[in-house]
């Protein structure tokens, strides 16, 4: 289904409380710390993340770019919008 790598990112995924975000930088310094390596590309953490096969499952659309701006999202910007904002109303 994925690399472990891609594993890894999206075990961090499911991590993301609901109504919450995190950013791609952030999820790499994550996944630097379980591979004991300096440090982590955010854009390898995007790919890993866009090649999520069941993203309503498994949270992607909880990330955001480093400057809180919504990026990337395989449903389409809008979608990921009107799902956080269902998140934090609910």
């Amino acid at each position: 289904m994925g690399t472990e790598f891609r594993k890894l990112v999206w075990k961090f995924l499911l991590e993301i409380p609901y109504g919450k975000t995190t950013t791609y930088g952030e999820i790499s310094k994550k996944v630097a710390k379980v591979k004991n390596i300096e440090k982590m590309s955010a854009q390898a953490i995007g790919g890993a993340v866009g090649h999520n096969p069941i993203s309503i499952i498994i949270p992607c659309h909880r990330v955001i770019g480093a400057d809180g701006r919504l990026t990337g999202y395989a449903g389409g910007i809008e979608i990921k919008k009107k799902l956080l904002e269902l998140e934090r109303n609910v």
